[in-house]
C-alpha cells in the first residue's frame, strides 16, 4: 500500500528560517530613540544664551576662544557673524546627540523647559533665523566649485598632518587622546584607531582631489601636501579679485569665509613657525610639512591677511566689551559644572 505525505510548501528564498524566526518572535526589533543629552547639559545651558557644544578645553570654553576642530570653528565663526550671542561648552562625539559636533542647546524659556538639540546640518538656518544680521548669500555654483577646495585637498593635508604626521604628535595627543582617557592602552588604541580612520578619509579621494582608483596601502605624503599648497594658492587668487577683501567681493563675510577661516586659523596658529620667519621657496615649503607656513605662502598673503582680519572682527573687536560678562557667566558656568 503506498503512502501519500504532504509536500510542504516551497519556501520563498527570503523567509527567515522558522528557528531564526522564534528568536525574532519573542525578541522583536525595536527602533530606539537618538540618545537624552547629559543632565550635564542641561543644567549647565543659560536661561538667556544658547550654547554650542564644540570640541575645546574647559578654560578656552569659558573665554570663548575658537574650537581647535576645523568644523565646530566654521560654525562657531558663521554663528557669531550672523550675530547669535551664545556660550560655548566642551565636548565630543560621544556625548552629542547626533554623534558628531557642532550642536547648539536653545536657551531654556523656563526652568523646566527641556530644549532639542539643533545639529550642525541645521545651524546655517538656525543663524539666520536668530542672529541679529544676515551674511550675504553666495552664489551655489560658485561656492560649490570652492567649497571642494576645502573639502578635499585641504581637509586631507589637514588629516595627514594632525593625525599621521609624527611632528604634530603632542598635538594629536592634547586636542583629542589625553581628555579622551588616563589609560595608556586606551591612548593607544585611540591614537592608532584616529590614525587608520585619517587614512580612510585621505584614500577615498586621493591626494588631488579626484576618487582614487586603486586604494593603496601608503598615504603619499607629498602628494596631499602638493595638492593643499595648490589648492591654497587658488583661494589666495581668488582672494586677491576681490576689491572688499572677502570672498567673492561680499561686502561683509560670508559662510565660505568662515569656513576659509576654520582651517587657516588653525593652521597659523598651530602648524607654522613664528611669524616674520623667511619661508624660502616651494621646494621647502612642501618639505616642511607645516601647513601655516603654506598658508603664509599662498599668493600674496591673502589668507594670512584675510585671517587676521576676520580674527580681529570675531573675537577682539567685541573682547573687552564682553570681557567682565564672560568671566561672570564663566564663574557661573564653571560651579554648575563641579555641581553636576
Amino acid at each position: 500500500m503506498a503512502t501519500t505525505s504532504t509536500a510542504a510548501p516551497p519556501r520563498k528564498w527570503w523567509q527567515v528560517p522558522r528557528p531564526l524566526q522564534k528568536v525574532f518572535d519573542t525578541f522583536p526589533l525595536l527602533a530606539y530613540d537618538v540618545n537624552a543629552l547629559p543632565a550635564r547639559a542641561q543644567s549647565a545651558t543659560s536661561g538667556d544664551l544658547p550654547t554650542l557644544y564644540v570640541f575645546s578645553t574647559e578654560e578656552e570654553a569659558l573665554l570663548g576662544a575658537p574650537s581647535f576642530n576645523p568644523s565646530c570653528l566654521k560654525w562657531q565663526a558663521f554663528l557669531k557673524l550672523a550675530g547669535v550671542k551664545f556660550q560655548i561648552l566642551p565636548s565630543t562625539n560621544h556625548a552629542s546627540p547626533t554623534g558628531a559636533l557642532p550642536f547648539i542647546l536653545p536657551a531654556r524659556s523656563s526652568p523646566t523647559d527641556v530644549p532639542s538639540p539643533i545639529p550642525s546640518s541645521k545651524l546655517h538656518d538656525y543663524a539666520l533665523k536668530y542672529g541679529t544680521s544676515n551674511p550675504p548669500e553666495v552664489s551655489a555654483l560658485r561656492l560649490d566649485a570652492y567649497q571642494a577646495l576645502l573639502d578635499v585637498p585641504i581637509r586631507n593635508a589637514w588629516l595627514q598632518a594632525l593625525y599621521r604626521d609624527p611632528q604634530y604628535i603632542d598635538l594629536l595627543d592634547r586636542f583629542y587622546i589625553t581628555p579622551a582617557s588616563s589609560s595608556y592602552w586606551v591612548r593607544g588604541a585611540l591614537r592608532h584607531q584616529l590614525r587608520r580612520a585619517a587614512e580612510t578619509e585621505i584614500r577615498k579621494t586621493g591626494p588631488g582631489g579626484a576618487a582614487s582608483t586603486a586604494l593603496s596601502l601608503l598615504v603619499d605624503e607629498h602628494s596631499v601636501y602638493r595638492a593643499a599648497v595648490k589648492a591654497l594658492e587658488a583661494l589666495a587668487t581668488l582672494l586677491s579679485e576681490s576689491k572688499t577683501g572677502w570672498f567673492f567681493g561680499a561686502e561683509t563675510p560670508t559662510i565660505f569665509d568662515a569656513s576659509v577661516f576654520a582651517y587657516t586659523h588653525l593652521m597659523l596658529k598651530y602648524m607654522s613657525d613664528a611669524e616674520g620667519e623667511v619661508e624660502g621657496e616651494k621646494d621647502f615649503i612642501l618639505a616642511s610639512r607645516k601647513l601655516g607656513i603654506m598658508v603664509r605662502s599662498a599668493g600674496s598673503g591673502e589668507l594670512e591677511q584675510h585671517h587676521r582680519r576676520l580674527f580681529e572682527l570675531l573675537w577682539l573687536a567685541d573682547s573687552n566689551a564682553e570681557l567682565l560678562d564672560t568671566k561672570a557667566r564663566g564663574n557661573k558656568l564653571l560651579q554648575v559644572q563641579l555641581q553636576a
